[in-house]
């Protein structure tokens, strides 16, 4: 899918860019290291739409004619955020916690171009069985989870076995609403 202005997809996430690239879209990809850190104060369903804009915010004295296209993603339980797991004992301790629980996921994203400058955040709620050790474990040892939110993914062994009931979109809490995306990018798209 082509845009009247070339899109740059700024993550390093190849989930974010398996789900663009299955929806057709033209982007590169162009990530600048940014500091990821917020204040304990802020409202949790606030957090990733203010990390997407930071990382969006790297961009702005570069940006020519470009779409940039940011995202983050938070899971939270019992209100409080958990984000990517240190190590092995973090992953099984995030994974505990989620077990046999309902918990969010959000994901803000940010879409900057030279006029504008929008945020949103799509929340998906996510229903956990009871997780046994070896499934955590086995997972873990598996598909090493640190670099996602609440050390798991949803498209992977602990997602297919462990999680129940989605409410909301499947993407979302793969790390991009696409969704959404689609319909913000939609003014820019070439039809022809």
């Amino acid at each position: 899918m082509k845009l009247s202005k070339p899109l740059v997809l700024a993550s390093n996430s190849p989930r974010r860019k398996e789900i663009m690239q299955n929806a057709g879209y033209d982007f590169s990809v162009k990530v600048i290291p940014t500091d990821e850190s917020f204040s304990d104060e802020m409202a949790v369903e606030e957090v990733p739409i203010y990390l997407a804009k930071v990382k969006a915010d790297c961009f702005r004295n570069d940006l020519n004619d470009e779409i940039i296209l940011c995202a983050d993603t938070v899971v939270v339980v019992d209100n409080q955020i958990i984000n990517k797991p240190l190590d092995f004992a973090d992953a099984q301790r995030m994974l505990k916690l989620l077990s046999g629980k309902t918990h969010q996921v959000i994901t803000g994203v940010c879409i900057m171009t030279q006029e504008e400058t929008i945020g949103f955040a799509d929340i998906s709620n996510v229903q956990f069985k009871e997780l046994t050790d070896w499934e955590i474990d086995y997972y873990i040892n598996k598909c090493k989870p640190f670099d996602k939110a609440g050390a798991y993914g949803v498209q992977d062994f602990i997602g297919m076995i462990g999680i129940t009931k989605i409410e909301g979109s499947f993407y979302t809490v793969m790390g991009l609403p696409i969704h959404r995306v689609y319909e913000a990018l939609e003014k820019y798209v070439i039809r022809n």
